[in-house]
């Protein structure tokens, strides 16, 4: 897929795919299955220059473009998927929030280690009533002397059995302009992480407690009114998992179309039976067009410094229903052998689903949609 590319990001998707097929094969189903989080892979991965891909240079970055990390995951995910999951969270989610607003103390302290593939940051912003309506949040910060004493609970936090440092979503005050975040450090007094639960695809989370955490004052990261800076960053957030959704629902693609080429029955390649042609005629037009709407929102963010809210919700869910749409027709057109654990089909559908929850439900990207489209704004909250 080379349309809207550059030469320049041409080369880069070959030089990625190259290095992929050359390093990361080898164990890639290993990878994909193991609850472990993949440290000596984060670091090879920061050593290629994959990590801080979006973040300025004179933060320890790469200084590249959105088009560049979104080229690279897509390039990883087709060999291994697990490897778009690292570059994920080395260049999207809580990561990033960080490099935006982190104070130079901050990024000193902790950046270099995040950027190496030594530490991982988690973003703890779900709580058990406040999911989609993430403004009805109750976790509290309050100040405490030279610091801020934390309370409260969090959920569904990605990377937290492994994470060294957590961005926390808290209230200064009410209102949306009293929410705002801390960072806080595992093994921090007061801060107590549960026990792991798994979700569908395999991947763990620990809920989140906090008990008269104390933190300093310099672990404050936005405080009062910081909440509308924190989730413009959810746009960029987006274009991440949406590149995720597309990469794997190619991959399942790849492996399926391979398959039925070399598989017979009847006497026949699967590939000459019409049914399974209209199949794959319908899933590489959904992943085609959903990779249009992709392209348009990282050069709309390359372009104006954040990408428009249209733009990236039009891209995430295409590519969030194309992704899973696609590995679930690939996994049926290779019967058990896509249902299998053998196969890194089945996976690829766990991850998609998963998805079209996280960073935004699907349902909340339309509502989202309909106010482009009627240029209003539609309060879910009853009148």
């Amino acid at each position: 897929m080379t349309f809207g590319l550059t030469p320049e990001q041409t080369e880069l998707a070959r030089a990625v795919r190259r290095f992929a097929e050359g390093e990361l094969a080898a164990g890639a189903l290993d990878r994909a299955h193991s609850r472990e989080y993949p440290w000596a892979l984060a670091a090879q991965l920061s050593d290629m220059g994959m990590l801080g891909i979006t973040i300025p240079e004179a933060d320890g970055g790469v200084g590249g473009t959105l088009m560049d990390a979104v080229i690279t995951i897509q390039e990883l995910a087709m060999v291994c998927p697990k490897s778009a999951d690292v570059v994920q969270a080395g260049n999207f989610g809580p990561i990033r929030t960080f490099a935006e607003f982190a104070s130079p103390a901050q990024k000193k302290r902790w950046l270099p280690d995040l950027l190496a593939g030594k530490k991982l940051i988690a973003l703890g912003m779900s709580e058990p009533d406040a999911g989609s309506a993430v403004t009805e949040l109750k976790s509290t910060a309050r100040e405490d002397g030279d610091g801020y004493l934390v309370n409260g609970s969090k959920v569904f936090s990605t990377h937290s059995p492994h994470a060294d440092l957590f961005l926390i979503y808290v209230r200064f005050g009410p209102g949306i302009n009293g929410i705002g975040s801390v960072l806080v450090e595992r093994g921090t007094p007061g801060f107590t992480v549960g026990n792991p639960a798994p979700f569908m695809s395999g991947e763990e989370w620990c809920p989140l407690y906090f008990e008269d955490c104390r933190i300093p004052a310099e672990n404050l990261l936005l405080g009062e009114g910081g909440f509308k800076k924190q989730i413009s960053g959810f746009n960029v957030e987006r274009i991440g998992n949406a590149s995720r959704a597309l990469a794997l629902g190619r991959h399942a693609y790849e492996v399926a179309r391979r398959h039925t080429m070399e598989r017979t029955q009847f006497g026949r390649p699967l590939c000459e039976f019409q049914g399974l042609q209209w199949k794959f005629s319908e899933m590489i037009v959904k992943l085609e067009s959903a990779q249009m709407l992709l392209y348009r929102a990282a050069r709309d963010g390359d372009e104006n410094g954040l990408p428009s809210a249209f733009n990236t919700a039009a891209a995430k869910l295409a590519c969030n229903e194309a992704g899973f749409d696609v590995a679930n027709a690939a996994m049926q057109a290779m019967g058990a052998y896509g249902y299998s654990s053998e196969s890194l089909v089945e996976y690829c559908v766990k991850r998609t689903r998963g998805w079209q929850i996280a960073g935004g439900s699907i349902e909340m990207l339309k509502n989202r949609i309909a106010e482009h489209v009627f240029e209003r704004r539609f309060s879910q909250r009853p009148c």
